[in-house]
């Protein structure tokens, strides 16, 4: 199955501060102070579930998560976080099979794109971008491939992770696309951060 993290659901989180440090983890945390209170939040790959607990020292209650993640033992390590009185759905499906009558004051997107081929972006994309409200937070963070600007260690590195998850995980992708071109149109940009020597980007978008 492609683009499933079960392999190395246990030390994911492990991996990422050994590479990253806090980089990966602070570039969400930027973001989940944008959340308004009492929201619908739709966080799609949440991974090992931890940005749950971390939402939920902001908020205590009077959010309604959604949780869509593909990977059964990433869903199980999310079950175990404290969400406080929040309300959690947890789906075990990818985004791609993903089916909901519901509208979402917030979508959460945080390295997602990253796994996917063109064609896939695309249809996520438009997936998402119906699921979300009228002057609804698009919140989102991944990795930055700049091919003028980017330091050789980033490309280097770049190219290094997705070997690693094309064995590990099966990601279907070899490179990372420009997710510029999808929020040009329809999305106004609010507020951005760059983190790890701008390796990474988060952005917090507004539907208009």
């Amino acid at each position: 199955m492609g683009n499933n993290y079960n392999s190395i659901a246990n030390i994911y989180d492990v991996l990422s501060r050994l590479v990253f440090g806090k980089s990966i983890m602070n570039a969400q945390i930027f973001l989940l102070k944008y959340v308004p209170e009492n929201s619908k939040v739709l966080i799609v790959g949440g991974g090992t579930g931890w940005v749950l607990s971390a939402l939920s020292e902001i908020y205590d209650k009077g959010i309604e998560i959604t949780y869509v993640e593909k990977s059964v033992k990433m869903i199980e390590l999310s079950k175990q976080k404290n969400i406080q009185r929040n309300s959690v759905e947890f789906i075990n499906e990818g985004i791609e099979e993903f089916s909901t009558e519901k509208k979402f004051d917030v979508i959460f997107t945080a390295f997602l794109f990253d796994n996917f081929l063109p064609e896939k972006i695309e249809f996520v994309f438009s997936k998402l971008d119906q699921l979300l409200t009228q002057n609804g937070l698009w919140l989102y963070a991944d990795f930055m491939n700049d091919k003028i600007n980017s330091r050789w260690w980033q490309k280097f590195l770049l190219k290094t992770m997705y070997l690693f998850f094309k064995i590990t995980c099966n990601i279907e992708t070899q490179q990372l696309f420009n997710m510029n071109t999808y929020f040009s149109e329809g999305y106004n940009k609010l507020s951005e951060k760059y983190f790890y020597s701008n390796f990474i980007k988060s952005v917090v978008y507004k539907k208009t």
